[in-house]
């Protein structure tokens, strides 16, 4: 649970053992003065949102990226799942997949928390008021706007796609007329 939290609210998975080590530590501290007015669940979401807030924070003061010249990139077996479906239906599971996430990453932290915890964690809207600090009214607030958020950011990005594509098909075809026309 706190692990997939951390992925889906950071958006990484580079630092989400050391974030989930802190999740516990500050549960440990805080235990003594847990007053079991609400689940515990609900107390330890609450300690995941704050470290991914932290996370954020500290993000945006690292914006510069580093790429290390001696790592070693994996092949293409690492990359690939096992067979299941086939390749073309994975890659376009992962891509979509890939497209949320970007998308995600795109809303702001308060929608992206609340749609994390409704959708992929299966929170209602009472649990995630109480770990938000917030009014239910608020959290349906915020789920509409980071779902149609979420919605149109995906539907654009399909235009886009499919514009490209239509391009790209009409340009192979022209490319394809002149090479008969000059083969005549």
């Amino acid at each position: 649970m706190v692990f997939s939290t951390l992925v889906r609210l950071t958006g990484s998975r580079e630092h989400v053992d050391d974030l989930a080590q802190e999740v516990f530590l500050r549960l440990y501290r805080a235990l003594p003065g847990f007053r079991g007015e609400a689940l515990l669940s609900t107390y330890l979401y609450r300690i995941t949102v704050n470290v991914a807030q932290n996370e954020w924070k500290r993000q945006r003061r690292d914006v510069r990226s580093t790429v290390s010249i001696s790592d070693e990139v994996s092949g293409w077996e690492d990359r690939l799942e096992h067979p299941g479906p086939n390749a073309e239906e994975q890659m376009e599971e992962r891509e979509f997949k890939q497209e949320v996430e970007e998308q995600l990453q795109q809303l702001s932290q308060v929608e992206r928390t609340v749609l994390v915890l409704y959708h992929q964690e299966e929170r209602t809207y009472e649990q995630i008021a109480e770990v938000l600090g917030m009014p239910i009214g608020t959290v349906r607030t915020h789920l509409h706007r980071g779902r149609k958020k979420m919605r149109d950011g995906l539907m654009a990005r399909q235009a886009t796609v499919e514009q490209a594509t239509a391009t790209q098909a009409t340009a192979t075809q022209a490319a394809e007329r002149r090479a008969a026309w000059a083969t005549r």
